[in-house]
């Protein structure tokens, strides 16, 4: 009798939850708590399209600390969110799903890293900013794939590097700064699923196309690129071109700002191994969800949670970026 008294609640209270307008409620939400609404490029277009700002992450959050909310809804993944707890401490951060994680910040934990320095004492640690809070604390200086290449061409050559956590980066990086970078073994699991094969296929099928790549991407992918950056790079990029084609090698949920911004383009997504399975998409940025987020800013959780200590020692690198950078 008790379960299915719960059954009944339960599938109650799905229903109600169904029948809300999530936009309309978390607009409401939004100016009843002074809440900004971040999206970062790789969220689904419905979330996109309800945010304050869209944008990469360090962005995102740099716009919100410079806002008078007292919330921050983060639409993208935890490390983003901690990100912008760290430039604005005194704001509440809440993650619509505290499960949205990285598999780069997944591949660097404290304990190994921390022994991966002691190991190579005379390296300064340049950390990709795709990685926790605690491995931005044991770091030197952060990085953005915006940055990366203007800060490390600002250190002398003759100073060892190791670079974490993302080896593709890392190994990109080497090449265009003709470094030597000690490279971190970590990967995301969107751009090492892009096939070389499937690529060459569409340049033959549109060769006319242009191919936009970010630089998570392995070697073999990003040699056949026009154009390598970020994900705000790439959509400068495909704006600026006079081209009307375009080969999207990063997360697709970006096309949606390239196609706002130019809407007579076309845009074509790299396939993964098989040509038409869906792994490039990010599997933990689709757990936000617009559900998620009214529930976050109803019941203000999940609240991102950083002691002090650890707000300091993080803070220190992200500084250190922002003056080597000149932003």
């Amino acid at each position: 009798m008790l379960r299915n008294i719960l059954k009944i609640k339960s599938t109650f209270s799905k229903n109600q939850l169904s029948n809300i307008d999530y936009a309309f409620e978390i607009q409401r939400l939004r100016k009843e708590k002074n809440a900004v609404i971040l999206a970062h490029v790789y969220q689904s277009a419905d979330i996109q399209d309800l945010a304050d700002f869209v944008g990469d992450s360090l962005d995102l959050s740099r716009k919100a600390a410079n806002t008078n909310a007292d919330t921050i809804v983060f639409c993208g993944v935890k490390f983003m969110a901690e990100v912008a707890k760290i430039l604005s401490p005194s704001k509440e951060v809440l993650l619509p799903d505290l499960d949205a994680g990285c598999t780069l910040e997944q591949s660097c934990q404290p304990e190994e890293f921390k022994k991966f320095r002691n190991k190579y004492k005379n390296h300064l640690a340049i950390t990709y900013i795709n990685c926790s809070a605690e491995i931005k604390a044991l770091s030197d200086i952060v990085v953005t794939s915006s940055n990366a290449k203007i800060i490390i061409d600002k250190i002398p050559k003759k100073q060892p590097i190791i670079f974490a956590p993302d080896k593709h980066l890392g190994s990109y990086l080497n090449k265009l700064t003709n470094r030597n970078m000690l490279l971190w073994d970590g990967t995301c699991i969107v751009h090492i699923q892009f096939s070389e094969r499937e690529l060459i296929g569409l340049k033959a099928q549109y060769p006319k196309a242009l191919f936009a790549a970010h630089p998570e991407c392995p070697e073999s992918i990003l040699k056949h690129a026009d154009h390598v950056g970020s994900t705000s790079s790439l959509i400068k990029f495909i704006s600026k071109s006079k081209n009307k084609e375009f080969i999207i090698g990063t997360e697709p949920n970006v096309i949606h700002q390239m196609r706002k911004n130019e809407p007579g383009k076309l845009f074509i997504e790299v396939p993964g191994a098989d040509g038409n399975c869906s792994c490039n998409r990010c599997p933990y940025m689709a757990l936000n969800t617009m559900e998620k987020i009214y529930l976050a800013l109803k019941k203000s959780q999940p609240l991102i949670h950083l002691n002090a200590n650890l707000i300091s020692a993080a803070e220190k690198p992200l500084k250190r970026m922002l003056e080597m950078s000149g932003n």
